[in-house]
């Protein structure tokens, strides 16, 4: 009977591995529960950059004075005619 303490260490192997796979796997799962949570925390904090980036750049465009508005960097500006397409509501 020299093959029952091999074959009783073999089982004890097994039975760790088991343990390990299970602890490994509940670790992985922990990781993409997280992975999701910063990516969406991450997603709506960019898109709230976003906004607030179009708010200001349309705040410094009304700023800008007529005399700058009427410049080749609008598109607005007819260059043909030389006036301004823009609806104004005045």
């Amino acid at each position: 009977m020299p093959s029952t303490p091999t074959l009783a260490l073999i089982v004890v192997a097994l039975i760790v591995l088991v343990i390990a796979a299970i602890r490994v796997i509940r670790s992985l799962r922990r990781l993409a529960r997280t992975r999701t949570l910063v990516r969406d925390k991450v997603g709506d904090r960019v898109g709230l950059l976003k906004a607030r980036s179009a708010a200001l750049k349309v705040a410094l465009a009304e700023r800008r004075t007529t005399e700058q508005a009427r410049t080749r960097a609008n598109p607005a500006y007819d260059r043909r005619g030389g006036a301004d397409r823009r609806i104004t509501n005045g």
